[in-house]
C-alpha cells in the first residue's frame, strides 16, 4: 500500500512547480509546432512519470501500470468514439451523401455565420448531451469542413461552442460523477449549474460569431445570435431546475435548433458573409481544395437521404444514453479487469478526502454499451441503406484506421497522464495550490474545475478528481458546497476546447493533423477569458447576490 504524497519538498511551491511539469511540457511541445502532436504526448508520458516517480515518491511499477491503465482506456472509450465517427462521416463523404447535406444546410442560410449558430452551437449541443466524449466537436467539425470552412476556423469554433452544454453532456454524466464523489444530491448540483452557465449560453454565440467574423460582423447578425442564445438558456435553465438533469441539453438544443430555423424563414441579415476563414491569421485557408459549387437543388428524397444517417445516430444513442439500457447490456457484456499491485493499493488522504480512501485501478471493458459501440452500429446501418456491401464497409474502415492512427496514439497517451497524475497524486498538489487562495477561492476554485478538464479532458473526470475537494474547502472557508462543487463543472466546461485529447479530435475531424499547436494557441485565450468570466459570476453568487441560496424544487 502507498499513500499519495501532495507536498513531496514540504514547500507548497517548490511542490506546485513539480505538479505542474507534465501538464506544462505537453502545452508547450505541442503550442510550438515543432513537435508532432502524437510525439509530444508521448514525451510529456514520459515526463509525468518521472515526476511521479523522483518527485512523488510514487514506486516505479506503479506508475507504469498506471500509464498502461490510462492507454487503454484512451482508446476505450475516447479513441473508439473518435474512429467510429470518421467511419460514419467516411461513408457518408464516399457515396455523395454528405455532399446533399452541406446543400440542404446552406439551404437554411448561405451566411457562414448563421451556419455555425446552427451546426457548431446548437446541433453540436445536441450531441454533446446524447454522447459526449468528443462526440459534437468529431461531428460539427467534420460538417463544417465539408461546408468549405477552413480546417482552423472548423476546428476552433467549433471547440468554442462545445462549452455551454458540456456540464450536461451524456446525459448528465459530469453531474452524475460530481454527485457520487461529493454525496451531494445529482438535482440539486444539476440545478445549480442551471444557475450558472444559461448566462454562458447567452455570451458564447455572440462570442463564437466575434471570433470568426469580428464584432461588425457579428453585429451584423445579432438578431439570430440572440434568438440562438436564448431558446438555449431559458430551457437549459427551466429543465434543471424544474426537471432533471439527465435531459437538459437534449431539450435546450432541439428548442434552439427549431428557433433559429424558424426566425432565419422570417428574417435574414442584410449582407450574406460567404468567407469561411478566418482572415489574415488563418493559416490553413492555403491547404483548402477548391469548393465545389453545387448549385442544383437535391430533391426532398436526396435531404431525407442525407439526413438519415444522422438521424439514426441520434436514435441509437439516445438508447445508448440510457440507464437502462447500460444496466440491462453491462449485465452480461462487461469485462473487468482489477490491475494487480494497483487497484486499491493507493491511499487518497487528506486533505483530498475526509478518510483515507484507496484508489481503484479497474478497467471496465463495457464493450456494447460504449458510446463508441454505437455509433458503428449506427454507421454500418446507415452503410447498408446507402447501399454499401460487407466488403466496402470493411474496406472504408481500414482507411479510416489509418487516417486515424496517430490521432489514437495522441489520445491514449493523452489519457495515460491523465490516468498517472491522478493515481500518483499531482492533480491533487494542483488542486491544494488553488484551494489556498482564502477569500478569492470561489474565483480560483472554479478555475480549478478549468484546469481539472483540461488536464484530463472530461468535465466527468474533473468533478471525479475536484469535487470532493471543492466541498471540503467550503464547507471550511464558509461557502456553499453546492456552489462551489457545481463551479467546478461550470468552470470545467470553459477548459474542454484546449485538453489536448478535444483538440486532436479536432484536427482529425478537419483532416488537419499535425498543426494541433496552431488550433491551441487559437482557443487558448478564449478558454482563459470564459473560464476568469465565469469565475466572476461564481465570485458574485457566493458575496453578492442570494441567488444560490433560494430553494431549488426538481422533481426525481
Amino acid at each position: 500500500m502507498w499513500n499519495q504524497v501532495y507536498n513531496p519538498f514540504n514547500n507548497a511551491v517548490l511542490s506546485t512547480i513539480a505538479a505542474a511539469i507534465p501538464v506544462v511540457t505537453l502545452l508547450v511541445l505541442i503550442a510550438s509546432n515543432k513537435v508532432k502532436v502524437h510525439i509530444a504526448a508521448i514525451i510529456a508520458l514520459v515526463v509525468a512519470n518521472l515526476v511521479a516517480i523522483f518527485f512523488f515518491t510514487m514506486p516505479a511499477g506503479m506508475s507504469i501500470r498506471a500509464s498502461l491503465l490510462g492507454v487503454v482506456t484512451g482508446f476505450f472509450p475516447i479513441g473508439w468514439i473518435v474512429l467510429n465517427v470518421i467511419f460514419l462521416y467516411r461513408l457518408t463523404v464516399e457515396k455523395g451523401v454528405f455532399e446533399t447535406l452541406q446543400t440542404t444546410i446552406g439551404g437554411v442560410t448561405e451566411d457562414r455565420r448563421l451556419q455555425i449558430l446552427l451546426i457548431a452551437f446548437s446541433f453540436g449541443a445536441f450531441f454533446e448531451g446524447a454522447s459526449g466524449f468528443g462526440t459534437p466537436v468529431a461531428v460539427t467539425g467534420a460538417i463544417l469542413i465539408g461546408l468549405g470552412f477552413s480546417p482552423l476556423a472548423a476546428s476552433g469554433l467549433s471547440l468554442i461552442a462545445n462549452t455551454a452544454p458540456v456540464a450536461y453532456g451524456a446525459l448528465g454524466t459530469p453531474i452524475a460523477g460530481l454527485s457520487s464523489v461529493t454525496g451531494i444530491d445529482p438535482f440539486l448540483l444539476g440545478a445549480m449549474v442551471g444557475r450558472q452557465l444559461p448566462f454562458f449560453s447567452l455570451i458564447v454565440p455572440f462570442w463564437v460569431v466575434w471570433a470568426f467574423a469580428g464584432f461588425k460582423g457579428m453585429k451584423e447578425v445579432w438578431p439570430a445570435i440572440l434568438v440562438t442564445g436564448v431558446s438555449f438558456a431559458v430551457p437549459q435553465f427551466l429543465i434543471s431546475n424544474y426537471v432533471n438533469p439527465w435531459i437538459v441539453d437534449i431539450g435546450a438544443s432541439l428548442i434552439s435548433m427549431a428557433a433559429l430555423i424558424g426566425f432565419l424563414k422570417i428574417w435574414q441579415p442584410k449582407t450574406i458573409w460567404r468567407n469561411a476563414t478566418l482572415g489574415a491569421q488563418d493559416e490553413s485557408a492555403a491547404t483548402m481544395p477548391p469548393p465545389k459549387i453545387n448549385t442544383e437543388k437535391p430533391s426532398r428524397a436526396q435531404v431525407w437521404a442525407s439526413l438519415t444517417p444522422w438521424i439514426i445516430v441520434c436514435i441509437v444513442l439516445l438508447i445508448w444514453g440510457t440507464d437502462h439500457f447500460k444496466n440491462v447490456v453491462n449485465s452480461w457484456a462487461t469485462w473487468k479487469y482489477a490491475v494487480p499491485d494497483l487497484d486499491k493499493m493507493i491511499m487518497k488522504v487528506a486533505p483530498i478526502v475526509a478518510k483515507p480512501t484507496p484508489e481503484g485501478a479497474v478497467f471496465a471493458f463495457t464493450w456494447l454499451s460504449y458510446t463508441g459501440s454505437g455509433m458503428l452500429i449506427a454507421a454500418i446501418i446507415s452503410g447498408f441503406i446507402m447501399g454499401y456491401t460487407p466488403a466496402g464497409l470493411i474496406a472504408t474502415y481500414g482507411r479510416t484506421i489509418k487516417l486515424c492512427a496517430y490521432s489514437l496514439i495522441t489520445i491514449s497517451a493523452m489519457l495515460a497522464i491523465g490516468t498517472l497524475t491522478r493515481l500518483s497524486g499531482i492533480d491533487a498538489t494542483l488542486g491544494l495550490a488553488f484551494a489556498a487562495t482564502g477569500v478569492l477561492y470561489p474565483f480560483f476554485g472554479t478555475l480549478l474545475g478549468w484546469l481539472g478538464v483540461a488536464l484530463t479532458g472530461s468535465d466527468t473526470a474533473s468533478n471525479v478528481l475536484f469535487g470532493n475537494l471543492q466541498k471540503i474547502t467550503s464547507e471550511q472557508l464558509g461557502l456553499s458546497p453546492i456552489l462551489m462543487s457545481a463551479a467546478n463543472s461550470s468552470g470545467g466546461v470553459m477548459g474542454k476546447m484546449i485538453d489536448a485529447q478535444s483538440i486532436v479530435v479536432a484536427s482529425t475531424a478537419t483532416n488537419w493533423y499535425g498543426h494541433e499547436g496552431s488550433i491551441l494557441r487559437f482557443v487558448f485565450k478564449h478558454s482563459i477569458a470564459l473560464a476568469c468570466l465565469v469565475g466572476v459570476l461564481v465570485m458574485l453568487q457566493a458575496y453578492v447576490h442570494p441567488f444560490t441560496e433560494m430553494v431549488i424544487v426538481a422533481p426525481k
